[in-house]
């Protein structure tokens, strides 16, 4: 028994002694991690420090970069936006390309109030196109939503909000942004560069020239959609949402046609000056920079608000892991209400969603909505 006391004693102390070492070692080796591997330790700690520093937001006088402060500014800001994209005077009114009623889909089957989808084609320049589904519910408020889908593509990733529309006694007419969902990518031969095949936002600037600017393809499907929508239905109101991408579209949108009355942008952009962290900057289309030379974003948020029962709606998600999280929008909120209410009619809201953790619009975002609609 006494040896057996003294085996465990001595192998206690041993372990003990093991331990310390590889305590000592561990502690070393962390101290020194940082010289070990300097191309992937460094490049850690800098990104993170880099993280810190973008998210900062940097002292701006915000009222200074509103140039729409009058209906003199606002009218002649706005027809140089129309002037840039479709380089004439007036907003474009070429028909549809093809109209495709009542079509068949099992995917959107099921939902409710559904009476018939048509499918609507809109081509462009270059071979890109847009397709658009008008989904006409069965009981119907006489109002429009027009839903608009982001970076994901195809706007069967908006079912839900669809499907909620719907349910409401809204008619409900989707579109995808370019070259997404079942839009096309063409092939396009560029005298400079030969042919290539057009399959990101951030490609198009290759087709920028002196006559032409890209940006039309964003919304010129929303505007001949809504020419042909006047002439062959008797809606009282169109109202526009959008998420991400599509967010962003919706403000152009409704900047430049006053007839979009109602607008919500979901997690869809924020000004330049907030937009230090690389994630925040986005593709061709949220910093070309002929554009915002004629009307910055913040110009577009009045242009978007002002007007006869018009009213422009933003939506963040507080913990969006994509886009335009948190609460920046707080830099310039006020001077946008501001500068709105110096004007006869208009309204202009942000909201922040903090019920959920995705770069989506929420079942809560979309009570918000329909209440601002029905308001």
């Amino acid at each position: 028994m006494k040896i057996d006391i003294q085996f465990c004693m001595n192998f206690k102390k041993i372990g003990i002694f093991l331990f310390l070492i590889f305590i000592a070692f561990i502690s070393g080796f962390l101290a020194n991690m940082y010289d070990i591997y300097p191309s992937e330790i460094k490049e850690f700690y800098i990104a993170n420090e880099n993280s810190n520093e973008n998210s900062k937001v940097f002292e701006t006088d915000t009222s200074s970069l509103i140039h729409v402060t009058n209906d003199i500014s606002k009218n002649e800001i706005k027809n140089n936006l129309i002037n840039h994209i479709w380089k004439q005077n007036t907003l474009p009114n070429n028909e549809l390309s093809k109209i495709e009623k009542n079509i068949s889909l099992d995917k959107y089957s099921e939902l409710n109030n559904l009476e018939s989808i048509d499918k609507l084609t809109i081509e462009m320049k270059h071979g890109v196109n847009s397709i658009v589904y008008l989904f006409k519910p069965s009981i119907s408020n006489d109002e429009l939503i027009i839903y608009h889908q982001g970076h994901r593509g195809d706007f069967i990733e908006g079912k839900e909000t669809i499907a909620y529309f719907l349910e409401k006694n809204y008619s409900v007419i989707a579109f995808s942004m370019p070259l997404l969902g079942m839009n096309s990518q063409p092939v396009v031969d560029i005298p400079q560069f030969g042919k290539i095949k057009i399959q990101s936002h951030n490609q198009l600037e290759l087709l920028e020239t002196e006559t032409f600017t890209p940006i039309k393809f964003f919304v010129e499907p929303i505007i001949l959609t809504i020419n042909y929508l006047e002439k062959n239905y008797d809606f009282n109101s169109y109202h526009m949402v959008g998420i991400s991408g599509g967010g962003w579209t919706t403000t152009l949108a409704a900047a430049i046609d006053d007839r979009i009355s109602q607008s919500f942008s979901v997690a869809g952009s924020y000004p330049m000056f907030l937009r230090s962290d690389t994630k925040n900057f986005g593709d061709y289309e949220q910093h070309n920079l002929e554009l915002y030379k004629i009307a910055n974003y913040l110009d577009l948020y009045v242009l978007a608000s002002v007007g006869d029962d018009r009213k422009f709606i933003q939506i963040f998600n507080m913990h969006d892991p994509c886009c335009f999280g948190g609460t920046a929008f707080e830099e310039y909120e006020d001077d946008i209400i501001a500068t709105v209410k110096t004007f006869d009619n208009g309204y202009f809201k942000v909201y922040l969603d903090d019920t959920h953790r995705e770069h989506e619009i929420s079942d809560h975002s979309l009570e918000i909505i329909n209440n601002e609609i029905i308001s």
